[in-house]
């Protein structure tokens, strides 16, 4: 058989080297362009994000003190805080994290290790993977449809955290499915050779190899889900509120919707309080992910 860019002459291959060489000088200036090509994209949205950060704190830095942490909305701007929708915010948290973990590690679970392979599973797969790349706005509909008007939940804590955790499932599931399938498969055939069941290998030994990849999918839809303001305006929460919530059903409102309350009023000192209120906010994304690189980075070393 002939090799390639080669001549068959006198029942001997001879390579063309010059052809050869010309080829690999092609691919690696092309390669050289699209590095400095990817490069130019990375420093300019650096720049952007650079220039968005800046704004955001020389416009909000001065005014984010403990009385704007305390405080409650007001009219008057030199008196006005978040601390509802700070408040809020961490009854959303402590609601959509357990059903998260619950309905979503459970779902991957029987997905994983119990599901029989076919087009039904399949099917179910791509789906959820299809799922978390629906815009959040369309989750807000359902909530506002189902949530709100069918079962009657109202505007309330209830609605908007299960609103955020439907939308946070789609990624709980298929982060959680890419944890199972770390797990080496002789760690489950030694668990069953030493006679446990299959629950026990799923329990004992499967689901807590892949907790720390499980913990930072969760930690990760989570952020994002705090940080949505469009389904929470679709679902009717408070843009503006004088209490703190003290149930599940009570009204709510949170950091995005508070910013964007904020930043819909024409007084540039509303506009310092909506910088103020970014910072907070980011502040909290920016703790729950570096949470999420910690767990990830501790464990990954451990095994």
């Amino acid at each position: 058989m002939a090799l390639p860019n080669s001549e068959f002459k006198n029942g001997k291959n001879y390579i063309d080297h010059e052809t050869v060489s010309r080829r690999i000088k092609s691919r690696l200036r092309l390669n050289e362009i699209f590095k400095y090509v990817f490069l130019a994209g990375l420093v300019f949205a650096l720049l952007v994000l650079s220039t968005l950060i800046y704004d955001v704190v020389t416009k909000g830095g001065g005014w984010v003190n403990l009385d704007f942490l305390r405080n409650f909305p007001s009219r008057r701007a030199a008196q006005a805080g978040l601390y509802p929708a700070l408040i809020g915010t961490l009854w959303l948290m402590m609601l959509i994290v357990p059903m998260v973990f619950i309905v979503g590690v459970g779902a991957a679970i029987y997905l994983e290790e119990y599901a029989p392979k076919n087009r039904v599973t399949s099917f179910i797969e791509v789906n959820i993977s299809n799922l978390a790349g629906v815009p959040s706005i369309v989750f807000g509909l359902l909530g506002l449809t189902f949530f709100v008007r069918t079962a009657g939940f109202g505007n309330s804590v209830l609605t908007g955290a299960l609103t955020l955790g439907l939308m946070s499932l789609p990624i709980v599931i298929v982060a959680s499915q890419e944890a199972l399938r770390s797990v080496k498969m002789e760690l489950r055939h030694a668990s069953l050779a030493l006679g446990a069941s299959k629950w026990q290998t799923t329990f004992n030994v499967v689901l807590p190899s892949a907790l720390p990849g499980i913990i930072t999918g969760i930690i990760l839809a989570v952020s994002r889900a705090i940080g949505e303001t469009a389904p929470l305006i679709m679902i009717g929460a408070a843009t503006f509120i004088s209490t703190t919530p003290n149930n599940i059903f009570s009204d709510f409102t949170a950091l995005p919707i508070q910013i964007y309350n904020w930043t819909s009023r024409p007084q540039a000192e509303f506009q310092n309080l909506a910088a103020a209120g970014i910072i907070v906010l980011m502040t909290v994304l920016i703790t729950m992910n570096s949470a999420a690189i910690y767990i990830r980075n501790k464990y990954t070393n451990r095994h």
